[in-house]
């Protein structure tokens, strides 16, 4: 073990001297500097030496009895070692108040910043909920240019009575989407997920909900609040709002009782799934809110749109029931990919299949996305007791459907199957990002390839 911590400390070492690092440079000025001081230093050296008179042992300290050359060679080696030791020494020390034990090295800081901090394609996540966070934690292995886009009509559990009582747009979303996007899983990080137990007033809270909550305070807005929080747990990307106004989800759904079925208005997020019904639509209240200046930003400039996985009614489409996201969309040149829920959701989605969801999307935002990511594994444990299934297709597999593409593979956690698995559906993604990316280069070059060939024809025909 000693060994290995030797040999992991030797490879960090040399991660200073990496390319574009920006600090060989400033080592290389370092060396000139002292090597001017040092050849002062000589002259004044040879000036004493050849007037004073030396005692005989001063003969054997500065190594007279061996050739210059070598002697330049030892002292210069020996110099260059104490250089070095001393510029480390010295690093360690005074930034020792601000990189506690148990840290992260100084070069690695530095080497996340200078390579990790901009790297990646630009990717905008739209949704909410459990689905989005466990995409997110999977895509920030592939890019640091991540945008999660997210509802604001959560008013369920620790959430909703932080938003009634504070006033203030609800964190829980925001709080998963920052712990998935963390560098690491520090204490900082669990301490974030750390809810609250007991029968008083914080019963049920999360730390990072009130955390969130306090930054609000301090800083005199949520965004700004979510950005500072993001900054604790050196976060890969952005966690922006669709929008920051005060909007409640509300749904006509159709309940069944003795008497038949009957249409009714749902006000409220968390009172919307509910056995036995049947939701019709979803819709906001007050209509016409604003969209978040950034998030309209974020898709405009975005490589790739992705929309899914979650609730389909209560954390996906609330984002697209504002007009400005649902336009962005539309008209933003990046493709688009919705990734299909794994399994159907009681009281929201009982029954559905793939091409159900989709149809469903659609009549929310239009038929813009071409490409559809869906799970293809059932052979996985289900439980007896499950009052959900996995979503599958309805159409033969071979047969295509016009309007869109699905984009099959496993992507299911073996351990949840009703949930996505991080790892598999970010490298099925961006393998999907990297196919597109491709077929776009190649229609490219065979337009300008088609461009150009009447100019050679007229040149031929010239000649």
């Amino acid at each position: 073990m000693g060994l290995v911590r030797l040999f992991r400390g030797k490879v960090s070492a040399f991660k200073w001297l990496y390319p574009g690092m920006k600090v060989k440079r400033w080592l290389a000025l370092l060396l000139v500097g002292v090597t001017i001081l040092a050849l002062g230093f000589a002259y004044l050296l040879r000036s004493i030496y050849e007037t004073w008179t030396f005692p005989s042992i001063v003969y054997y300290l500065t190594l007279q009895f061996i050739s210059r050359e070598l002697r330049a060679v030892l002292f210069g080696a020996i110099g260059l070692g104490a250089i070095i030791v001393a510029v480390l020494q010295l690093n360690r020390s005074l930034l020792a108040a601000f990189l506690p034990p148990g840290q992260e090295k100084v070069v690695d800081i530095v080497y996340r910043h200078r390579f990790q901090s901009n790297r990646g394609p630009k990717i905008v996540a739209i949704g909410g909920g459990t689905g989005l966070s466990t995409l997110l934690r999977g895509l920030k292995e592939y890019s640091s240019n991540i945008v999660a886009i997210l509802t604001v009509a959560d008013d369920g559990g620790s959430s909703g009575r932080i938003r009634e009582h504070l006033g203030m747009p609800p964190p829980g979303d925001f709080r998963n989407c920052i712990v998935a996007l963390a560098n690491d899983e520090s204490m900082v990080t669990r301490l974030f997920q750390y809810r609250f137990g007991g029968d008083d007033e914080l019963v049920g809270h999360s730390f990072g909900n009130l955390f969130i909550a306090a930054m609000t305070g301090i800083t005199g807005n949520f965004e700004r609040a979510v950005l500072e929080s993001s900054r604790v747990l050196a976060v890969r990307g952005q966690i922006l709002p669709s929008t920051l106004e005060d909007v409640t989800l509300c749904a006509e759904v159709v309940e069944k009782n003795a008497q038949g079925e009957r249409i009714c208005q749902v006000e409220g997020e968390s009172q919307i799934p509910q056995p036995g019904r049947m939701i019709q639509r979803v819709y906001l209240k007050p209509d016409g809110a604003r969209a978040y200046p950034g998030a309209l930003r974020a898709i405009l400039e975005a490589d790739l749109i992705v929309i899914g996985p979650g609730s389909l009614y209560t954390s996906i489409i609330p984002n697209l029931l504002i007009a400005e996201i649902a336009r962005a969309i539309q008209i933003a040149p990046a493709p688009k990919v919705y990734i299909c829920n794994a399994a159907t959701q009681l009281g929201e989605t009982e029954g559905f299949s793939v091409e159900r969801h989709i149809e469903t999307l659609q009549r929310y935002l239009g038929k813009v996305f071409l490409h559809v990511l869906v799970n293809n594994n059932f052979n996985v444990e289900v439980p007896a007791d499950w009052a959900v299934s996995l979503v599958r297709r309805e159409a033969a597999e071979s047969q295509s459907h016009p309007d869109y593409r699905i984009e099959e593979a496993d992507l299911v956690d073996p351990v949840n199957p009703w949930r996505h698995h991080s790892q598999k559906l970010a490298s099925r993604l961006m393998k999907l990002y990297e196919s597109l990316r491709e077929g776009k280069k190649r229609s490219e070059r065979h337009l300008l390839a088609e461009q150009s060939e009447p100019l050679t024809l007229k040149e031929d025909k010239l000649s």
